[in-house]
Order: C-alpha cells, then sequence, then structure tokens
C-alpha cells in the first residue's frame, strides 16, 4: 500500500469519517487533488466497506476544457469500477439571477448538485478533495474579509456528517507525488491562473509574500486553524449553557406583540466578554437577521448602560427594547422592512 493511502487511512479511521457500507459520493473536478481522492478512496473501499459514486460538476464557465475533463473523469471511474455521474449546472444564470460573482454562485450551484446526487443515491456522505494548502488559502480568504474565531478555525474535516475532507491535513505536494508514483493522468484547471478570483491572487501573489517572511507560513496558518477549532468547540459549549441561563422565549403576553426573546440582563453581564457576545450573535440567529460585530456591539452597550429603557432598530423590524432588568428582542409588526418607531406606525 502507498504511504498517502496508509496515512489515509489511518485519518479516516481515528476521525470516524465513514462508517462501514455507507455509499460515499466522491466529488471529483479532473484535478490533481480529486482524482488522488478518488484513486486512494478507491484502494480503501474494500478495507473500509465503503460504496463509492463518482460525481463530476460542469459549470458551464469553460466549455473547451469541461469536456476533458469529463471524459477524464468518466475513463478514471470506469478503469476503478465505479459508477460515475456527470451533470451541468448553470452558473451564469445564477449570478444574473442573484447578482452573485461566479466563484459564489459555482460554489452554491456544485454543492447543491452534490447533495441532490448524494440524496438520489442514498449517500451518506460527499467527499471532497480539499487539501492542507486550500486550508491555509481559506484561512487568509477569511481573516481578509474579517471573519471572527469561527471563520478562522478554516474548513473542518466533516462538516454536519455529510462533508469529508479527509486530505486536509494533508500537503497538496504529497497528492502530486502519488500521482506521479502512480501515473495516474489528471487535468489542470486554467481558471486557477485567473487573478480576477480572490482565491487565486491569495494562492498566487499573496501566500508567496508572506512566505519571504515566514517560509513555513502555510503551516502557521493550518495551526493556527486548528488551535482555534478547538477552542471554538470550546466556547460554543460554554455560550449554548450560558443561552439556557440567560435567555427564554418571550410570550405574546409579556408585551401584546408577536413572540420574541427575553434577556436577562444581571445573569448576562456576569458573563464573560466573549460568551455575551456568542449569546447575542446566537439571538440574532434565533430571530433571522444577519449578524455583525458592529450589531452585537450595540446590544453590548444597551444592556451595560445605566438608563432605564433604550431601543435598537435592526433589519427587518426588529427592534431590541431595555426594560430594567432584561433586554426583549421581537418584531412590532412582524418581519417588515420598515424604520422609525414601530410601536406607534399601524
Amino acid at each position: 500500500m502507498h504511504p498517502l493511502e496508509k496515512e489515509t487511512e489511518k485519518i479516516i479511521r481515528t476521525n470516524e469519517l465513514f462508517l462501514a457500507d455507507e455509499t460515499v459520493v466522491v466529488a471529483v473536478s479532473g484535478g490533481p487533488d480529486s482524482v488522488a481522492l478518488l484513486h486512494v478512496l478507491s484502494r480503501l473501499s474494500r478495507e473500509l466497506e465503503l460504496k463509492l459514486v463518482t460525481v463530476y460538476v460542469d459549470h458551464g464557465l469553460r466549455p473547451a476544457e469541461t469536456v476533458h475533463e469529463a471524459e477524464l473523469v468518466r475513463s478514471q471511474a470506469q478503469l476503478l469500477q465505479i459508477p460515475c455521474r456527470v451533470g451541468r449546472v448553470d452558473v451564469h444564470a445564477l449570478v444574473r439571477l442573484k447578482k452573485l460573482s461566479e466563484e459564489h454562485a459555482a460554489r452554491i450551484l456544485r454543492y447543491d448538485f452534490l447533495e441532490k446526487r448524494a440524496e438520489e443515491l442514498d449517500a451518506a456522505k460527499i467527499a471532497l478533495a480539499h487539501t492542507a494548502d486550500d486550508q491555509a488559502e481559506e484561512v487568509l480568504l477569511r481573516l481578509i474579509r474579517g471573519s471572527g474565531r469561527t471563520g478562522l478555525s478554516g474548513m473542518k474535516m466533516i462538516r454536519s456528517n455529510r462533508f469529508v475532507r479527509p486530505f486536509l491535513g494533508t500537503p497538496k505536494s504529497r497528492l502530486l507525488k502519488y500521482l506521479a508514483d502512480k501515473k495516474i493522468p489528471f487535468l489542470e484547471d486554467s481558471s486557477n491562473l485567473e487573478r480576477v478570483y480572490l482565491r487565486n491572487r491569495v494562492r498566487l501573489d499573496l501566500l508567496p509574500q508572506l512566505e519571504k517572511y515566514n517560509p513555513n507560513i502555510c503551516q502557521t496558518l493550518r495551526q493556527t486553524a486548528r488551535i482555534l477549532g478547538d477552542e471554538e468547540d470550546l466556547l460554543a459549549g460554554l455560550a449554548e449553557a450560558a443561552w439556557t441561563d440567560v435567555v427564554q422565549s418571550l410570550s405574546e403576553e409579556k408585551t401584546g406583540q408577536p413572540s420574541g426573546l427575553r434577556l436577562d440582563i444581571n445573569r448576562f453581564l456576569n458573563l464573560h466578554r466573549a460568551i455575551q457576545r456568542r449569546v447575542v450573535e446566537m439571538i440574532f440567529i434565533e430571530m433571522g437577521v444577519l449578524t455583525s460585530f458592529k450589531k452585537i456591539e450595540q446590544v453590548l452597550y444597551l444592556a451595560e448602560s445605566g438608563q432605564g429603557g433604550g431601543m435598537l432598530h435592526f433589519s427587518r423590524g426588529l427592534r431590541v427594547v431595555k426594560k430594567r432588568k432584561e433586554l426583549l428582542f421581537f418584531y412590532p409588526q412582524g418581519r417588515v422592512a420598515k424604520r422609525g418607531n414601530l410601536f406607534e406606525q399601524k
């Protein structure tokens, strides 16, 4: 057995990424990472008792290349005696409809396609070929975009007990060596060299510059992500425990308005600042409003202020009202995009 196959088997067993007799959809683009994943999982499928299905998604962005990619994926799946599904999604249509970037739209449609194929096949897991290099890039991207601790913890090896990334701790160089050793063909995606995409600029421009200051920057970023991920798990547990102590459902009888949430200010202020932020973030999520650092800080300031009353106005008609020892989160007129004092409007 090749060293990469042995290492991957150990990772899968240690992290319980797959269970015996599961059907696994393997997302294969034709690039080196996903082709290596297909071959490694194929080699391990008997030992792990897995049933594999290969899925290739054509995004319709590179018609001159995708026909060759699809053929390569089909031929490799046939060689390994693995069923193969090929499908196409319309990225340009979603870009026009939702005003999204091509990169974002492609990701949404790709994951949606994979999920639908998994449901059709009764597949428990979807295997993705993200590598340790991808993890380093992702952490930098999220830092640039202003992510908090959750975002900076990077991608998870298993997400939602559905998406699995066995190579997340494996450098891309190891995969390229494996392909060379096994003489396995693959194709390079030309769009990976287009600097119109932020991810490509991070990989092609920013990381090489950072390596001048720290030659091991990719390893450092991955280590940071692991540390933050562990701390994220701890803080998430503490925040959930705090939630049950300081947050209660708000009945309609309490306000005469649609139900919402009540925050006990005295108990809330006894929490550590980090847990306070998380509890407020959880409240925004529960109330269906996008959160941000600014919104959270506004709520914290209102809770700490000595004044007996006060009100905050948020999107979709959400109001936060301070009444002595509690903050009330609710929608005076339902979820409507209105400004001003909604208690006086009709």
